[in-house]
């Protein structure tokens, strides 16, 4: 399966709950999409799940849910994102087999050898700089971090699409694109704009 370039991670805001963030960001053209309610239960998730998939389906979006690998099949989701304290990637893809999609988090290099070689499909790497949608942040990376990390993944010949995730500004990504990012997983960038949509076309334009 290949992976859209723009990767839209849920959230609410004064504006938007988890479901309408999603299909604002499916109307406005993002075809990837990931739920990401840290503090919800299980019933939660299954709910606010089962209505994004609706959703994605009506755009043949591919669909994600971080964290809940038992959730994959009961929601029907494309695959999974595993964090640094989830799941470790090699128990997940025994559970879930080749074909659903593994996304890894990762703020290292030594952290993307071991995702890539646990069999990872892609890697979310991070956080470019500071983001109120994540607790427990680990060290912001910047723009330098992210070339630096990405020289030695073509150095020692690791080919896995990665997407800069944390803090992301419309600015950033022209230069993010600049240190060999496949793609950008965004979330506040888009639901904190005056025009959602305009952004996302902005986006598309400078990625595309």
């Amino acid at each position: 399966m290949k992976l859209e370039k723009i990767q839209f991670i849920t959230h609410s805001n004064s504006k938007y709950n988890y479901l309408e963030s999603a299909i604002m960001a499916l109307e406005s053209g993002i075809r990837f999409i990931q739920l990401r309610m840290k503090d919800a239960s299980i019933d939660e998730l299954l709910i606010m799940g089962k209505l994004i998939k609706k959703e994605c389906d009506k755009y043949n979006a591919t669909f994600i849910i971080d964290d809940y690998v038992e959730l994959v099949n009961e929601i029907g989701t494309n695959g999974v994102h595993l964090g640094k304290k989830d799941m470790p990637i090699k128990e997940a893809r025994k559970i879930l087999g080749k074909d659903k999609i593994i996304g890894a988090t990762a703020n290292t290099f030594e952290d993307i050898v071991k995702h890539y070689y646990d069999g990872a499909d892609y890697i979310g790497l991070g956080p470019l700089r500071f983001t109120n949608t994540k607790q427990g942040l680990s060290p912001i990376l910047g723009i330098e971090g992210y070339k630096d990390i990405i020289n030695k993944c073509k150095a020692n010949n690791i080919n896995i699409p990665i997407y800069a995730i944390g803090g992301i500004r419309l600015e950033d990504i022209g230069l993010l694109q600049s240190t060999g990012v496949y793609g950008i997983a965004i979330s506040s960038l888009i639901l904190e704009s005056e025009d959602p949509s305009n952004t996302i076309k902005e986006i598309n334009l400078i990625i595309q």
